[in-house]
């Protein structure tokens, strides 16, 4: 009788759940999509939702927020038909106002990645 020896890589993989944290932590961030990042990590986006799912339960990661419009106030852009120039305000600044009280104060011409990060950052903490 000979022996059978399967040579090959086990598929199925064991995550610890810092590491699912980690991974999850990379979606947007560079740009970076749910899809590239389960490319890196030769995951399934399956795999990905899953983790927020299973991570949300035990309270590991934060809850989804709620999508809901915001009111927006545009200020006039120009004076007497005259052309804005930002040299004049010596600091052009945005101001976001959070549902939990939280004021984000950034200059205006922040990526917009980076101010998507902050919001949900400050809206989670």
């Amino acid at each position: 009788m000979t022996g059978i020896e399967v040579l090959g890589v086990e598929r199925r993989r064991r995550w610890p759940d810092a590491v699912k944290l980690s991974i999850l932590a990379e979606v947007d961030t560079n740009g970076w999509t749910l899809s590239d990042v389960a490319q890196r990590h030769d995951v399934t986006r399956q795999h990905l939702y899953q983790w927020r799912r299973e991570l949300r339960a035990k309270g590991l990661w934060p809850e989804q927020a709620s999508q809901e419009f915001v009111a927006v106030e545009l200020l006039p852009a120009c004076r007497d038909g005259e052309p804005f120039d930002i040299r004049e305000s010596a600091s052009p600044q945005i101001t976001v106002v959070l549902r939990n009280g939280r004021e984000l104060r950034c200059r205006e011409t922040i990526e917009d990645t980076a101010l998507s990060r902050l919001l949900r950052l400050l809206e989670a903490s």
